[in-house]
């Protein structure tokens, strides 16, 4: 199967959250490290957001305020 190894990790959760807890032992972040990930949320989240967020504004011109 294509997706064989996510489809289990979908399956088994707990197994999966275990192997991770385990790789995740001996890895420590650095100080700048927990900024960066914010950093790159923002970066990924919120072009989505106003995508969607776009759309909806759109919707509700065309639906509501077009006659006006």
């Amino acid at each position: 199967m294509l997706f064989d190894k996510k489809v289990k990790r979908v399956i088994d959760v707990e197994k999966a959250e275990e192997e991770f807890e385990e790789r995740m032992e001996g890895v420590e972040l650095d100080k700048k490290d927990r900024p960066a990930m914010i950093i790159a949320a923002f970066i990924v989240f919120i072009p989505t957001l106003l995508l969607v967020l776009g759309i909806f504004l759109l919707v509700i011109w065309f639906f509501f305020l077009r006659h006006v």
